[in-house]
Protein backbone atom coordinates (compact mmCIF):
# COMPACT_ATOMS: atom_id res chain seq x y z
CA UNK A 1 0.00 0.00 0.00
CA UNK A 2 1.11 3.67 -0.38
CA UNK A 3 2.18 5.43 2.87
CA UNK A 4 1.17 9.48 1.05
CA UNK A 5 -2.38 8.66 1.90
CA UNK A 6 -4.23 8.24 5.68
CA UNK A 7 -5.69 5.06 5.87
CA UNK A 8 -8.88 3.97 6.95
CA UNK A 9 -10.03 0.81 8.21
CA UNK A 10 -14.25 0.59 7.59
CA UNK A 11 -15.81 -2.49 8.85
CA UNK A 12 -19.52 -3.81 7.74
CA UNK A 13 -18.18 -2.18 4.40
CA UNK A 14 -19.49 -4.56 1.40
CA UNK A 15 -22.94 -2.92 1.74
CA UNK A 16 -25.60 -0.30 3.34
CA UNK A 17 -23.82 2.34 5.55
CA UNK A 18 -20.43 0.65 5.70
CA UNK A 19 -19.94 0.83 1.99
CA UNK A 20 -21.27 4.31 2.03
CA UNK A 21 -19.02 5.14 4.78
CA UNK A 22 -15.75 3.28 2.70
CA UNK A 23 -16.60 5.59 -0.80
CA UNK A 24 -16.59 8.86 1.42
CA UNK A 25 -13.65 7.83 2.73
CA UNK A 26 -12.28 7.61 -0.33
CA UNK A 27 -13.55 10.88 -1.74
CA UNK A 28 -11.43 12.44 0.81
CA UNK A 29 -8.02 10.97 0.08
CA UNK A 30 -7.90 8.05 2.07
CA UNK A 31 -6.71 4.09 1.34
CA UNK A 32 -8.76 1.47 2.71
CA UNK A 33 -8.65 -1.57 4.21
CA UNK A 34 -12.46 -3.06 3.78
CA UNK A 35 -13.86 -5.67 6.45
CA UNK A 36 -16.87 -8.12 6.59
CA UNK A 37 -17.93 -11.37 7.60
CA UNK A 38 -18.84 -12.21 3.49
CA UNK A 39 -17.92 -12.79 -0.06
CA UNK A 40 -18.89 -9.62 -1.00
CA UNK A 41 -16.15 -7.06 0.65
CA UNK A 42 -13.84 -8.53 -2.75
CA UNK A 43 -16.51 -7.23 -4.70
CA UNK A 44 -16.68 -3.73 -2.80
CA UNK A 45 -13.05 -3.09 -2.73
CA UNK A 46 -12.94 -3.48 -6.63
CA UNK A 47 -15.76 -0.84 -7.01
CA UNK A 48 -14.04 1.04 -3.90
CA UNK A 49 -10.28 1.30 -6.31
CA UNK A 50 -10.57 4.85 -7.63
CA UNK A 51 -8.78 8.02 -7.63
CA UNK A 52 -5.69 6.82 -6.56
CA UNK A 53 -6.72 4.89 -3.55
CA UNK A 54 -5.36 1.81 -2.51
CA UNK A 55 -8.32 -0.92 -1.22
CA UNK A 56 -7.56 -3.57 0.30
CA UNK A 57 -10.40 -5.93 1.64
CA UNK A 58 -10.53 -8.61 4.28
CA UNK A 59 -12.89 -11.58 4.15
CA UNK A 60 -13.30 -12.62 8.51
CA UNK A 61 -15.91 -13.35 10.75
CA UNK A 62 -15.67 -10.15 13.29
CA UNK A 63 -17.93 -11.79 15.51
CA UNK A 64 -15.36 -13.89 16.49
CA UNK A 65 -11.86 -12.71 18.56
CA UNK A 66 -9.99 -14.63 15.85
CA UNK A 67 -11.99 -12.71 12.88
CA UNK A 68 -10.69 -9.71 14.27
CA UNK A 69 -6.93 -11.01 14.93
CA UNK A 70 -7.18 -12.01 11.12
CA UNK A 71 -8.19 -7.65 10.25
CA UNK A 72 -5.35 -7.01 12.62
CA UNK A 73 -3.08 -8.83 11.19
CA UNK A 74 -3.45 -7.40 7.65
CA UNK A 75 -3.55 -3.76 9.06
CA UNK A 76 -0.32 -4.74 10.35
CA UNK A 77 1.13 -6.29 7.37
CA UNK A 78 0.99 -2.74 5.65
CA UNK A 79 3.06 -1.13 8.05
CA UNK A 80 0.83 1.66 8.47
CA UNK A 81 -0.72 3.31 11.53
CA UNK A 82 -4.55 3.51 11.04
CA UNK A 83 -5.44 6.95 11.02
CA UNK A 84 -9.34 6.63 11.15
CA UNK A 85 -11.18 3.22 12.38
CA UNK A 86 -14.84 3.17 11.28
CA UNK A 87 -16.29 0.00 13.28
CA UNK A 88 -19.86 0.00 11.23
CA UNK A 89 -20.22 -3.90 11.59
CA UNK A 90 -23.60 -4.92 12.91
CA UNK A 91 -26.49 -7.47 12.56
CA UNK A 92 -30.06 -7.20 13.46
CA UNK A 93 -32.76 -9.68 14.32
CA UNK A 94 -36.41 -9.45 14.19
CA UNK A 95 -39.09 -11.07 16.34
CA UNK A 96 -39.91 -12.08 19.98
CA UNK A 97 -36.90 -12.58 22.27
CA UNK A 98 -38.69 -16.04 23.24
CA UNK A 99 -38.63 -17.15 19.66
CA UNK A 100 -35.34 -16.39 18.33
CA UNK A 101 -32.38 -18.99 17.96
CA UNK A 102 -29.91 -18.18 21.21
CA UNK A 103 -27.40 -18.86 18.25
CA UNK A 104 -28.90 -16.03 16.50
CA UNK A 105 -28.81 -14.28 19.55
CA UNK A 106 -25.57 -14.54 20.46
CA UNK A 107 -24.22 -13.72 17.21
CA UNK A 108 -25.67 -10.47 17.16
CA UNK A 109 -23.99 -9.93 20.35
CA UNK A 110 -20.96 -10.98 19.47
CA UNK A 111 -20.86 -8.84 16.37
CA UNK A 112 -22.31 -5.60 17.87
CA UNK A 113 -20.54 -5.83 21.31
CA UNK A 114 -17.74 -8.26 21.60
CA UNK A 115 -15.87 -7.50 18.29
CA UNK A 116 -16.48 -4.50 18.31
CA UNK A 117 -14.85 -3.32 21.46
CA UNK A 118 -11.97 -6.26 20.72
CA UNK A 119 -11.52 -4.08 17.40
CA UNK A 120 -11.58 -0.78 19.32
CA UNK A 121 -8.97 -1.89 22.38
CA UNK A 122 -6.48 -2.93 20.02
CA UNK A 123 -6.47 -0.51 16.86
CA UNK A 124 -7.49 2.27 20.42
CA UNK A 125 -4.54 1.12 21.79
CA UNK A 126 -2.37 1.95 18.67
CA UNK A 127 -3.57 5.57 18.23
CA UNK A 128 -3.28 6.54 21.77
CA UNK A 129 0.26 4.95 21.61
CA UNK A 130 0.97 7.33 18.83
CA UNK A 131 -1.38 10.82 20.51
CA UNK A 132 -3.94 10.90 17.21
CA UNK A 133 -6.16 8.97 15.37
CA UNK A 134 -10.09 9.09 15.12
CA UNK A 135 -12.73 6.52 15.76
CA UNK A 136 -16.33 6.81 14.57
CA UNK A 137 -18.57 4.12 16.01
CA UNK A 138 -22.22 3.49 14.39
CA UNK A 139 -24.50 3.19 16.84
CA UNK A 140 -28.54 3.69 16.72
CA UNK A 141 -31.47 5.89 17.55
CA UNK A 142 -32.65 2.51 18.33
CA UNK A 143 -30.48 2.30 21.58
CA UNK A 144 -32.95 5.13 23.20
CA UNK A 145 -35.88 2.97 22.96
CA UNK A 146 -36.63 -0.35 24.65
CA UNK A 147 -37.03 -2.41 21.60
CA UNK A 148 -39.80 -4.94 21.40
CA UNK A 149 -39.53 -7.33 18.91
CA UNK A 150 -35.72 -6.32 18.80
CA UNK A 151 -35.00 -6.40 22.14
CA UNK A 152 -31.62 -7.90 21.38
CA UNK A 153 -30.49 -5.15 18.95
CA UNK A 154 -31.72 -2.47 20.63
CA UNK A 155 -29.89 -3.26 23.10
CA UNK A 156 -26.74 -3.69 22.08
CA UNK A 157 -27.05 -0.34 20.27
CA UNK A 158 -27.56 1.07 23.55
CA UNK A 159 -24.33 -0.20 24.83
CA UNK A 160 -22.41 1.30 21.32
CA UNK A 161 -24.24 4.59 22.12
CA UNK A 162 -23.29 4.63 25.90
CA UNK A 163 -20.11 3.20 25.72
CA UNK A 164 -18.58 5.81 22.59
CA UNK A 165 -19.16 8.52 25.19
CA UNK A 166 -17.34 6.91 27.83
CA UNK A 167 -14.21 6.24 25.80
CA UNK A 168 -14.24 9.52 24.28
CA UNK A 169 -14.40 11.06 28.04
CA UNK A 170 -11.41 8.31 28.87
CA UNK A 171 -9.53 9.61 25.68
CA UNK A 172 -10.45 13.32 26.10
CA UNK A 173 -6.24 14.12 26.53
CA UNK A 174 -4.86 12.23 24.14
CA UNK A 175 -5.22 13.34 20.80
CA UNK A 176 -7.81 10.42 19.40
CA UNK A 177 -11.51 11.53 19.15
CA UNK A 178 -14.29 9.20 19.20
CA UNK A 179 -17.52 10.10 17.23
CA UNK A 180 -20.91 7.98 17.47
CA UNK A 181 -23.15 7.61 14.24
CA UNK A 182 -26.97 7.49 15.32
CA UNK A 183 -28.86 7.02 12.31
CA UNK A 184 -32.46 5.33 12.37
CA UNK A 185 -33.96 3.28 9.82
CA UNK A 186 -31.64 3.47 6.65
CA UNK A 187 -32.71 1.52 3.22
CA UNK A 188 -29.52 -1.30 3.43
CA UNK A 189 -30.21 -4.72 3.31
CA UNK A 190 -30.52 -4.55 7.50
CA UNK A 191 -34.27 -5.52 7.66
CA UNK A 192 -33.90 -8.39 4.72
CA UNK A 193 -31.34 -10.00 7.07
CA UNK A 194 -32.99 -9.57 10.63
CA UNK A 195 -36.16 -11.21 9.08
CA UNK A 196 -38.33 -7.97 9.33
CA UNK A 197 -39.63 -7.28 5.89
CA UNK A 198 -43.46 -7.86 7.03
CA UNK A 199 -43.10 -5.15 9.93
CA UNK A 200 -44.08 -1.35 9.49
CA UNK A 201 -40.97 0.04 10.31
CA UNK A 202 -39.62 -2.46 7.45
CA UNK A 203 -41.53 -1.40 5.06
CA UNK A 204 -41.64 2.32 5.85
CA UNK A 205 -39.44 4.93 3.76
CA UNK A 206 -36.14 4.89 5.43
CA UNK A 207 -33.15 7.17 4.70
CA UNK A 208 -30.73 7.22 2.39
CA UNK A 209 -27.44 5.40 3.38
CA UNK A 210 -25.34 8.06 1.41
CA UNK A 211 -26.68 10.77 3.07
CA UNK A 212 -25.91 8.91 6.39
CA UNK A 213 -22.58 7.69 5.78
CA UNK A 214 -21.95 11.28 4.61
CA UNK A 215 -23.04 13.10 8.17
CA UNK A 216 -21.33 10.44 10.12
CA UNK A 217 -17.94 11.04 7.97
CA UNK A 218 -18.31 14.30 8.40
CA UNK A 219 -18.63 14.39 12.52
CA UNK A 220 -15.62 11.96 12.68
CA UNK A 221 -13.57 14.29 11.24
CA UNK A 222 -14.95 17.38 13.12
CA UNK A 223 -14.46 15.53 15.99
CA UNK A 224 -18.05 15.29 17.17
CA UNK A 225 -19.33 13.55 19.62
CA UNK A 226 -22.39 12.24 18.03
CA UNK A 227 -24.58 12.83 15.00
CA UNK A 228 -28.11 11.55 14.75
CA UNK A 229 -29.51 11.83 10.77
CA UNK A 230 -32.55 12.56 9.70
CA UNK A 231 -34.88 15.07 11.51
CA UNK A 232 -37.62 12.47 12.28
CA UNK A 233 -34.65 10.68 13.76
CA UNK A 234 -33.20 13.96 15.83
CA UNK A 235 -37.12 14.38 16.63
CA UNK A 236 -37.58 10.91 18.27
CA UNK A 237 -34.38 10.88 19.60
CA UNK A 238 -35.47 14.14 21.82
CA UNK A 239 -38.25 12.84 22.84
CA UNK A 240 -37.17 9.25 23.98
CA UNK A 241 -35.52 11.18 26.62
CA UNK A 242 -39.07 12.67 28.18
CA UNK A 243 -41.03 9.20 27.15
CA UNK A 244 -41.75 6.80 29.74
CA UNK A 245 -39.62 3.36 28.93
CA UNK A 246 -43.71 1.51 28.81
CA UNK A 247 -44.78 3.86 26.41
CA UNK A 248 -41.71 3.54 24.16
CA UNK A 249 -41.83 -0.12 24.15
CA UNK A 250 -45.02 0.19 23.08
CA UNK A 251 -44.12 2.64 20.49
CA UNK A 252 -41.77 -0.17 19.26
CA UNK A 253 -43.87 -2.73 19.20
CA UNK A 254 -46.20 -1.16 16.76
CA UNK A 255 -42.83 -0.59 14.39
CA UNK A 256 -41.51 -4.02 15.09
CA UNK A 257 -43.89 -6.24 15.85
CA UNK A 258 -44.26 -9.38 12.92
CA UNK A 259 -46.62 -8.43 10.83
CA UNK A 260 -47.52 -5.12 11.75
CA UNK A 261 -46.79 -3.93 8.01
CA UNK A 262 -50.01 -5.68 7.12
CA UNK A 263 -52.20 -3.93 9.48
Amino acid sequence: MTDHRPLAVVTGASTGIGYELAKVAVENGFDLIVAADEPEIRRAAADLKGGGAVVEAVEADLATLEGVEELCAAIEKTGRPVDALLANAGRGLGKGFLDQNFDDVQRVVDTNVTGTLYLLQKIGNEMRRRGEGRILITGSIAGFMPGSFQAVYNGTKAFLDNFSFALRNELKDTGVTVSCLMPGPTDTEFFRRADMLDTKVGQDDKDDAGMVARKGFEAMMRGDGDVVTGWKNKFQSAMADVTPPDMLAEQHRKMAEPGSGNR
